[in-house]
Parts: C-alpha cells; structure tokens; sequence
C-alpha cells in the first residue's frame, strides 16, 4: 500500500466528519441511562441521608429529587443535556476539521 498524497486527502476527507445527530443521540442515552441508574441505585441502598450529593442537581434540573419520581424526570433530564452535549461538540469538531482541511488543500 503506498503513501499516494490523493489517497491519504480522501481518507482524511472521509475521516474528519462525525455524525452530530449519532453523537447526541449516544450521548444522550449515557446521560439519561447514567443518571436513572444513579438515582436507582441510591434509592435502593437506602440510608439515613441518602442521595445527599446527588440531591444538589435540583438546583439545575427543575423538579429532580432522589426518589422514583425523580429518577424519570432526571432520565429526561440526564437525555437532554447529555444529547446537547453530544451535538455541539460534534458540530464544533466537525466546524474545526472544515477549517484545517481547508488549510490542508490550499483552499
């Protein structure tokens, strides 16, 4: 296999682009999976002051609390930010891989 600069621009060309939709939807299922799981796992444990820490995000996400309830709503939550999170970072990386490949070709 040789080191042909065409072959190499295109495998960068094909290479450089994330899918921004693909990526939120990931994220947004670690986000919400991640934080139902969390909430879940504390309920279960039970405990004198139990979710303690975890209680802190009622302060940003309206209506969350360490209980069942809360565990959907924090799901909903949790999938939200998480799916943001996931497209714009691919929307600024694949706005930065534009950018340098436009310096690669000259253009």
């Amino acid at each position: 296999m040789g080191t042909d600069p065409k072959e190499k621009e295109e495998l960068s060309r094909t290479v450089a682009r994330i899918q921004a939709g693909v990526l939120s939807i990931a994220c947004g299922l670690i986000g919400g999976l991640g934080l139902f799981i969390m909430t879940v796992w504390l309920l279960l444990e039970d405990g004198p002051h139990v979710g303690s820490h975890l209680q802190l995000l009622s302060n940003y996400f309206i209506g969350y609390s360490v209980t069942w309830g809360g565990s959907l709503i924090g799901l909903f939550y949790g999938t939200l930010t998480g799916g943001i999170l996931g497209w714009t970072v691919g929307y600024i990386y694949n706005k930065v891989a534009g950018i340098r490949q436009g310096k690669q070709t000259g253009t």
